[in-house]
């Protein structure tokens, strides 16, 4: 069983094939890490921005050369100026 590369999260970019072009918007994000595929390479639970629904790849789905490299939590980089970018009480929900 190997182990993730990617978790949940992060921004990666699908590989183009016959169903996406490499013009169309190939970056979605990764919204769950699935349990392992019968030959043991990671699935992801991903959406992209502008659909409604999330869908299943395998890691070999994923493009690295295209791919920025994860950023894990506790890392320096992962906030702007040493603050978390995501601020709680600055969310606003409907009524």
């Amino acid at each position: 069983m190997g182990r993730n590369t990617y978790g949940v999260g992060d921004t990666v970019v699908l590989r183009a094939d016959l169903t996406r072009t490499a013009a169309a918007d190939r970056t979605c994000r990764i919204v769950a890490i699935l349990p392992s595929a019968e030959h043991g390479e990671a699935q992801y639970r991903v959406r992209f921005g502008t659909e409604n629904f999330e869908r299943r790849i395998l890691e070999h789905d994923i493009d690295p050369s295209e791919t920025a490299l994860p950023v894990r939590e506790g890392d320096p980089a992962a906030t702007l100026d040493g603050k978390p970018w995501l601020k709680p009480l600055s969310v606003r929900t409907g009524k």
